[in-house]
């Protein structure tokens, strides 16, 4: 009785082990969250707004086509801050995993063969940016122990 009792939870054990995990049980790969945050400078949110509309929503919407980004989406305030506080856009990423965050400058590349051109139109965009910063963000769960 006690060898058929063992071998019943040897087989048990065994089977639990390798038995592939079904999608059910399986942990999705979470998204690597980015957060890009923009102050630009008073009196060119308009020429700022066209240049990162022309360059990097383009680039954001391609590397959603090719899988690398599953959403974005882009924020701009309702009322105004304290200058210390302020920002003019904010843009939340989420990509597929890190490694698809790393795609932006060959999408670039692909997506405006006049790298001259980019290259002096991002340059202006740039000096009418008075701060910014990319921020790794990550979703915590307030239940979790």
């Amino acid at each position: 009785m006690r060898t058929s009792i063992t071998r019943f939870f040897a087989a048990l054990i065994l089977a639990v082990t390798t038995t592939p995990l079904t999608h059910a049980q399986s942990a999705e790969p979470k998204p690597y969250l980015v957060e890009w945050l923009y102050r630009v400078q008073y009196g060119h949110k308009d020429e700022w707004w066209s240049l990162f509309r022309k360059y990097q929503i383009a680039a954001l919407d391609r590397e959603q086509q090719l899988g690398y980004i599953t959403s974005y989406t882009v924020y701009a305030p309702g009322l105004h801050t304290s200058e210390d506080g302020r920002w003019d856009y904010r843009i939340v990423i989420a990509y597929k995993d890190q490694s698809s965050s790393t795609h932006e400058g060959e999408v670039l590349r692909q997506l405006f063969p006049d790298q001259a051109v980019l290259r002096k139109e991002e340059n202006r965009r740039w000096e009418l940016t008075s701060n910014h910063y990319d921020l790794p963000i990550h979703a915590i769960d307030p239940h979790a122990e």
